[in-house]
């Protein structure tokens, strides 16, 4: 008879085929047991490490010549927690403590550049976690230069050479310029107090030192992980990048260039795609939109950015509200500049791009140059004018500065501002006006609310934030009610608003009373909210289009990065589409496709379908179509159109790549006791292989199956 179907004959091969099912089932097992390990091994890493999911790194970035910033070991960089909040504690992490390295948490009162040389100059600091200050450090704190943008501005050894390197004006005296500084170790910022908190516990738990004595293990670690892929400077590593996108398949890029875009449009449609008139004059009016600090996207910018540039926006808004706006001789351009913190990115673009062509304006047709800088922190009611002393050297173009000094005093006449002249011998601040004096002589001015040195103790930092500029809302107020609150720092930038749009009327060539033409308060608080303490806000979702609803985060930073457009960039946009542009009868496809409709000007606007506001007692919205001028222009250095990476006339900054940015506190063990574990698992694992040999050797004795007693024959 046949043997039953899956077993073996009796009799036939059967201890072989015994001892390779018992090995199959070996396997089986062996492989059951490391997938189970991997499923588990998640949770084991929860048990272990406790992650800190709320943190900014400070991470390199490079220009021709240097690297600045930070980075971890590819590994990540290990040390056992020291809190430090005053000065004292850092002996027993310099020379005391007998377990280096140390992973210090930093007081932000402690965050300055005597303390971090001092860690710089020792091995025996693995990174820097810091808690930031509350409130904000009173005696002030800037990470950037004393002199920002130095030798990328107009004055240099061949103009103005008394003004070069800020001989005549330290513009920001508090800055200790340790953003521009390298570390070679981690350095990371604390956003979560509840996280800092529990850091510190584990710090008193396990790392204090009993009596005068060491600690005992275990003690509370910290990891950091912050590798970066660029060294040296932008010429190193864009020559790696190249050479790897050329001769590579899969090319490993390990920087990419600062870029953007800036955000412009006019009084007056122009053709985007042509040329303007030579003859055709037109005021130009420009501010920043970036900022910086020395973490990675931690940018508040209030006065540094957004004190400017939502006064720029409400003073446009004003202008296109005047009846005969459409009328006036000259036409206005409103333009926002990106990347301006590193070197004036943006606004050397837009100047490299007139030069070359490659915009509807040339430098021939800007008549004169308005720039609001800062000018949140005015003493009293004062607004500072400021000019550039060599070009008036020339009569002509004095006369136009000297014009224009009188049609912004007289455009403030009757207003809580009072425009002051800083002087002829004062040099201009660091501004975006300077790159367009390097390639002509534009009469113009600069604003501020500073004559010489900034009011702003917290220029490039961290503590730039709404509380700097006096924002204030009362307690108990919804979001909503947030929202529409108009706080004193928004009447008073709207005040500042209404003097720079009538004072654009004026220069414009209007006659007509500017009484009329006033910002807005409204909007200038609605703006102020948005750019500095909630995006996500219900007046930001109704302006921008559907697909783009995810950019609106929680915490606004306008951080230039290297993917564009950055969230900053589009809100500027569709801001000033929203408050310049005109809603228009078109359906969704027709607003979307503006070329297939024959009631639509392609070359003078933009078209864009806006999620539009909520409909009463409804949660759907009234989607509905813009028509606006506001374009985008790019904002990429012209040293990387040229691949020119070391040049000295054009930005070079660039950012270092890297693969994984993360934080974590964890029990480590003494080194004794880890080299015993070590030393005991790999006589387990000896014994674990000597007994499978043997158990698999004696496999047939072992695992034998007594025979079938019908199976014998006598």
């Amino acid at each position: 008879m046949g043997a039953a179907p899956g077993r073996d004959p009796p009799g036939m091969g059967a201890a072989p085929g015994r001892g390779r099912g018992s090995l199959g089932l070996r396997w089986a097992l062996l492989v059951a047991a490391l997938a189970a390990g991997s499923c588990r091994g998640n949770s084991v890493e929860r048990k272990i490490y406790i992650p800190l999911n709320r943190t900014a790194p400070c991470v390199r970035l490079l220009n021709a010549t240097h690297q600045i910033g930070c980075q971890s070991s590819i590994s990540g960089d290990t040390g056992v927690i020291h809190v430090v909040e005053k000065e004292e504690d850092l002996q027993w992490v310099l020379a005391d403590g007998p377990h280096p390295p140390y992973m210090i948490l930093l007081d932000g009162n402690l965050f300055n550049r005597k303390v971090l040389l001092q860690l710089k100059g020792t091995s025996r600091v693995s990174g820097l976690a810091v808690a930031a200050a509350k409130p904000s450090p009173a005696q002030g704190f800037s990470p950037g230069l004393k002199c920002p943008n130095d030798g990328f501005g107009v004055y240099s050894q061949d103009y103005g050479p008394e003004f070069a390197h800020c001989n005549t004006t330290v513009w920001n005296p508090l800055g200790s310029g340790i953003s521009y500084e390298d570390f070679d170790f981690p350095i990371f910022l604390l956003e979560d107090a509840n996280e800092t908190q529990v850091i510190k516990q584990c710090y008193l738990d396990h790392n204090v030192p009993r009596d005068g004595s060491a600690p005992q293990y275990p003690l509370c670690a910290m990891q950091l992980f912050s590798h970066m892929h660029a060294v040296t400077s932008t010429v190193t590593c864009m020559r790696r990048s190249s050479l790897q996108s050329t001769f590579s398949i899969n090319p490993e890029i390990v920087c990419d260039p600062l870029l953007d875009y800036n955000v412009w449009s006019t009084l007056q449609p122009i053709n985007s795609s042509g040329k303007v008139d030579p003859e055709k004059e037109v005021i130009m009016v420009a501010t920043r939109i970036d900022s910086h600090s020395f973490f990675w996207n931690i940018a508040p910018g209030a006065e540094g950015a957004v004190s400017s540039f939502v006064t720029h926006l409400a003073a446009a808004e004003a202008l296109h509200k005047a009846p005969d706006a459409p009328l006036l001789p000259r036409n206005v351009m409103f333009t926002f500049f990106q990347g301006e913190t590193f070197d004036y990115i943006g606004s050397s673009r837009m100047v490299y791009d007139m030069e070359q062509d490659k915009f509807p304006l040339r430098l021939d047709n800007i008549h004169s140059f308005v720039e609001l800088n800062q000018v949140a922190l005015r003493n009293g009611s004062i607004l500072w004018m400021h000019t550039d002393p060599v070009s008036r050297m020339n009569q002509s173009v004095d006369a136009q500065v000297r014009n224009l000094l009188a049609t912004l005093s007289r455009s403030s006449a009757g207003s809580a501002v009072t425009l002051q002249e800083a002087g002829f011998s004062q040099p201009l601040p660091p501004s975006s006006f300077q790159r367009f004096l390097r390639a002509r002589h534009i009469p113009g001015v600069v604003l501020t609310d500073h004559r010489t040195a900034f009011q702003n103790r917290y220029y490039q930092s961290m503590y730039d934030t709404p509380e700097n500029i006096g924002m204030q809302y009362p307690e108990g107020l919804s979001p909503e009610e947030t929202l529409e609150y108009v706080t004193d720092t928004a009447k008073a930038l709207a005040e500042v608003a209404t003097v720079v749009a009538r004072a654009l009327y004026g220069l414009a060539g209007g006659t007509n009373s500017t009484s009329a033409i006033q910002a807005d308060p409204k909007t200038v608080t609605r703006m102020l909210y948005g750019f500095l303490i909630k995006m996500n806000n219900s007046w930001f979702q109704s302006i921008i289009k559907p697909d783009l609803k995810g950019i609106l985060g929680d915490v606004p930073q306008h951080y230039v990065a290297v993917s564009s457009p950055v969230n900053t960039t589009y809100l500027v946009q569709f801001v000033l589409a929203n408050l310049t542009g005109t809603v228009v009868n078109l359906t969704k496809e027709e607003c979307l496709s503006p070329e297939k409709s024959p009631h639509t000007e392609r070359e003078l606007f933009e078209y864009w379908w806006v999620q539009g506001p909520l409909q009463p007692n409804s949660s759907a919205r009234a989607p509905q179509c813009v028509r606006s001028g506001a374009r985008l222009s790019k904002a990429l250095s012209p040293a990387f159109e040229l691949r020119q990476w070391g040049s000295r006339e054009f930005s070079t900054w660039t950012e270092s790549r890297w693969k994984d940015i993360r934080a974590r506190i964890f029990l480590v063990a003494s080194r004794e006791l880890e080299i015993l574990t070590l030393l005991l698992g790999v006589s387990i694992l000896v014994l674990s292989l000597l007994t499978t040999y043997f158990i698999n050797a004696k496999a047939d004795v072992l695992f034998s199956l007594p025979r079938d007693p019908g199976a014998v024959a006598y």
